[in-house]
């Protein structure tokens, strides 16, 4: 099921929670709505549920809008972050209790229970209640009574945050596996980077009820549209620089108190095209600057923290600390003197006013 959003807004009084919302989900497509707490994520989950009602705008399933279309009715599947099993009902009773709402006959009820059980793999669960199973289980029993349903949507509310680590990174599998398999268009709320980019096709980035970006976490993780993507993308996350931009005879520098670096021919016919302030933002992630013991930005070792496969050193430049990220077999100590160089056709430049990105704006 095709899934679009238009000019969709959700205010509670003078809030704006969700505001002016527009992107379209494909029909089939595993997408994931990703930020802060407090961003809107949820309350667009729940509009598309039919939970909440927009303040404006509309919502498309296909091509019909389902504004004034009950919950029930708009042939959606829906797990809770709390998973919201009875718990006094079997698993099997958990799992029927939809199709016992619609007086489905038994004998249909206990094959699709079968069915789904059988998807899920929880087959030898069917007798037990949920303070019985672990967490891992009873998600799989949520999952199984929101598809027994047979909805053209599955909407996901955080479902993996109430699970350890290890169940975490097992489920993610299993999620993305299940998406395939069926071929449901599915949508999941989540504030973790990390699950969004391992599991959707595509990912909504949201902040203050705005839609930042709607782009492939490649697209994310290297094209960020504004400086909130590219800060919120990527673990540790980008360095930031305050800078100024400098026309030279030979083209283009950026400059503060710290350092001089050179702006890439690429980047320069970008900047001629447009009229810009000089103060802007340089970005760069930590896997893009490499360390140096005789040439480049001065920086001295502030911590080194061990990551098993690499290693993150934090260097102070100035007044900033600048995380970089490299071989297990770094060995210098804190207070160290050591230099860094700028892997320059990495770098990313922004806007200091509007905080958007060059490629953005050019």
């Amino acid at each position: 099921m095709r899934i679009t959003l238009e000019n969709l807004s959700k205010h509670f009084g003078k809030v704006k929670a969700v505001d002016n919302l527009n992107f379209e989900i494909s029909d089939g497509e595993f997408v994931a709505l990703l930020g802060p707490s407090g961003c809107g994520k949820t309350t667009t989950l729940l509009m598309i549920a039919g939970i909440y009602k927009p303040t404006k705008g509309y919502i498309y399933f296909g091509e019909k809008i389902v504004n004034e279309i009950l919950p029930k009715d708009r042939g959606i599947g829906m797990v809770f972050q709390s998973y919201a099993l009875y718990p006094h009902m079997t698993v099997f009773d958990n799992i029927i209790f939809p199709l016992s709402l619609k007086k489905v006959p038994k004998d249909e009820m206990a094959r699709k229970c079968r069915k789904t059980t059988k998807l899920m793999q929880i087959e030898e669960l069917l007798d037990r209640r949920p303070a019985q199973l672990s967490g891992g289980q009873q998600q799989r029993v949520a999952l199984c009574r929101a598809l027994i349903k047979e909805p053209d949507i599955l909407l996901l509310d955080e479902p993996l945050s109430n699970l350890d680590a290890k169940l975490r990174l097992e489920m993610r599998s299993e999620l993305k596996k299940l998406q395939r398999k069926i071929g449901i268009t599915m949508i999941f709320v989540t504030h973790d980077q990390l699950e969004a980019v391992c599991m959707a096709d595509r990912i909504v980035v949201m902040s203050s009820g705005t839609l930042q970006q709607f782009s492939s976490a490649d697209g994310l993780y290297n094209h960020p549209n504004n400086l909130f993507v590219a800060g919120f993308i990527g673990s540790p996350p980008m360095n930031f620089f305050n800078v100024f931009l400098k026309k030279t005879k030979d083209g283009f520098s950026l400059r503060n108190k710290n350092f001089q670096v050179v702006v890439p021919r690429e980047m320069e016919q970008k900047i001629e095209n447009t009229l810009r302030p000089p103060e802007m933002i340089l970005g760069i992630r930590p896997e893009d600057i490499n360390i140096d013991s005789q040439k480049g930005i001065r920086a001295e070792v502030y911590t080194v923290e061990p990551l098993g496969r690499e290693i993150l050193v934090n260097f102070r430049v100035g007044d900033s600390i600048v995380r970089v990220i490299t071989s297990p077999l770094f060995k210098a100590g804190a207070e160290e003197i050591l230099r860094l160089n700028f892997n320059m056709n990495k770098i990313h430049l922004f806007e200091k006013m509007s905080q958007k990105s060059l490629k953005v704006v050019s």
